[in-house]
């Protein structure tokens, strides 16, 4: 099975000015493209060769994990984005008044953990065995599905999803992510 590079679902300056065609074109273009060429060319012949991104993430270590998580995450980081701005849907503003306490409290929680995470990562909001809702920080490409938890959100808070916008400055990246959340895909994963 070959693994390809996802088709965004707006156009590379349709972000912009929060998060730039420049951005995009590296961010996209090079970086999640690499890690996709990686990894048909580190499973061409294993027993992967034939294997769902979600079976490779789960089975998988080293290399082979890295660029199958790293593609995994960046299409979740891609879809979780729009730039056509709408309401949060009620039954996801509901989870997370009763996760959180409101939605201005989960955004605050979930800029701590982004912020506040050491190096390359990601930060995500999951839902766990038992449908609670948590946020969660993973280092380089380890994601929740590892874990046992379901992904629902996510932002990516390595250098390069921001250094060229906003160099290294990871609050405004933040910001500017809220701005760009795209509720309809939340809700999706919710359900």
């Amino acid at each position: 099975m070959k693994h390809e590079l996802m088709t965004l679902p707006y156009a590379l300056d349709a972000l912009a000015p929060l998060m730039s065609k420049e951005t995009l074109e590296f961010h996209y273009g090079k970086h999640h493209q690499t890690y996709v060429n990686n990894l048909n060319n580190l499973i061409a012949g294993t027993k992967f060769e034939n294997s769902t991104l979600f079976d490779i993430i789960l089975e998988s270590d080293g290399g082979i994990f890295n660029n199958a998580a790293q593609v995994y995450n960046h299409d979740f980081f891609w879809n979780g984005l729009t730039p056509t701005q709408s309401a949060i849907p009620a039954k996801v503003e509901a989870a997370l008044v009763k996760a959180f306490g409101s939605v201005e409290e989960f955004k605050k929680a979930f800029v701590a953990k982004a912020v506040g995470h050491f190096g390359s990562g990601w930060a995500w909001l999951v839902e766990d065995e038992n449908q609670n809702l948590k946020i969660v920080s993973t280092s380089n490409a380890q994601n929740p599905l590892t874990d046992n938890l379901k992904p629902i959100l996510v932002c990516d808070v390595w250098e390069h999803a921001y250094y060229i916008d906003v160099r290294n400055a990871r609050p405004a990246y933040l910001e500017n992510f809220f701005k760009l959340i795209n509720w309809n895909f939340v809700e999706e994963n919710l359900a």
